[in-house]
């Protein structure tokens, strides 16, 4: 019954193939399955879930072998993470996340798409700077990737906190009409359309919010809402849009936060992995990622198709899409039981004709890779 349930997902990824040996192909499927099986990425946990009669010693092997040898094609990747999303424009998040395993940092620059609450990623990228900051090149060689794939008329808007600065990178947005809101932090002096340069605390001197359009900030023209916060602190945000629209898009930016918790601790638990290659845990992030994207889907389709997720007094849901579709798909797998395996076709069956319909889009990037 298992390998049955199992083999269904291996029919969908043959719609994107991530890899052009059969057994490549079971290899990714399984893996991506075991991802969600144990809510783990340490191979011998992951191994543990492969349908196989293979040895865990053995399984283990495979799966090391696999990730030195074998490499992905990210644009294909991110093809088949991108019919996760729904179709129109879509909300942009940057930002990194990073963390030390003795004397390996891990610092990943990623770039997600907002789908109900939580982010999906699209592209992502190991820097290698001893766990600092992201440059201007590095944020411009993944929108590049972006833009090539999608388009910038699909683009709503892209956001980022503080690091996310600077005059060339908010050249870039603007030569590329990428609609942005960007935190600022309050250092930075902004000049007025009067042509007079203030510090952000002179113009919150005697207002706690102000909102300016068509000022200069970091070299650049744009948009400014600025706003004293009950900690003492301030947010600033500088975009494309009108200064009053600013903090509604910058709240967008949470979908990455989300995205981050889900694939650590309140999901696959990322920071586990022993890895300690930046290329591995690249490799790695692609089967979170298509396990990420699988959970909320399944609990979108479930919401939308079967039970609706109770609502609370605070007005938001008991469980959101992904963690209710990683329950169902842990239950499901664990137990089999003939309504999971209803649903799981449902899903399955509806996904496979989402992609069906949206290839047509992207069919001249799609090649067959070894």
């Amino acid at each position: 019954m298992k390998n049955i349930i199992s083999s269904k997902i291996r029919n969908l990824f043959s719609e994107i193939p991530l890899a052009k040996n059969l057994a490549r192909q079971t290899f990714i499927s399984e893996f991506t399955l075991g991802v969600i099986k144990s809510r783990n990425v340490q191979f011998k946990e992951v191994g543990l879930h492969f349908t196989t009669d293979s040895k865990v010693e053995s399984t283990e092997r495979r799966i090391q072998a696999f990730f030195k040898d074998f490499e992905f094609d990210y644009q294909q990747v991110a093809i088949l993470l991108v019919m996760f999303l729904p179709k129109g424009k879509l909300s942009l998040s940057i930002d990194r996340t990073e963390w030390d395993f003795g004397k390996y940092q891990c610092n990943i620059l990623m770039v997600v798409a907002r789908y109900d609450g939580v982010g999906i990623p699209i592209f992502w990228d190991l820097l290698d700077n001893k766990s600092g900051n992201s440059n201007t090149q590095n944020r411009k060689d993944l929108v590049g990737k972006i833009l090539s794939l999608i388009g910038v008329d699909r683009i709503a808007v892209i956001v980022g906190d503080r690091e996310f600065i600077g005059h060339e990178w908010f050249k870039y947005l603007k030569d590329n009409n990428i609609p942005f809101c960007m935190r600022m932090p309050k250092s930075h002096l902004i000049t007025l359309r009067d042509t007079n340069v203030y510090s952000v605390t002179e113009l919150l001197s005697t207002q706690s919010e102000r909102y300016y359009q068509d000022c200069m900030i970091d070299g650049v023209w744009c948009n400014v809402m600025l706003k004293k916060l009950s900690d003492g602190d301030f947010l600033i945000l500088a975009g494309s849009f009108p200064a009053k629209q600013l903090g509604g898009f910058y709240r967008r930016r949470w979908s990455i936060e989300v995205f981050f918790q889900s694939i650590k601790g309140r999901g696959f638990n990322l920071e586990n992995t022993h890895l300690k290659s930046s290329e591995k845990i690249k490799k790695l992030l692609v089967f979170v990622s298509i396990a990420l994207g699988v959970c909320v889907n399944v609990g979108k389709h479930y919401h939308k198709k079967v039970q609706k997720i109770k609502i609370k007094k605070h007005g938001y849901k008991s469980n959101s899409f992904f963690r209710k579709g990683l329950d169902i798909l842990r239950e499901g797998f664990s137990n089999g039981n003939q309504k999971f395996i209803k649903i799981w076709d449902e899903f399955l069956n509806t996904f496979t004709r989402w992609i069906q319909i949206q290839l047509s889009h992207y069919q001249y990037l799609i090649k067959i890779i070894g």
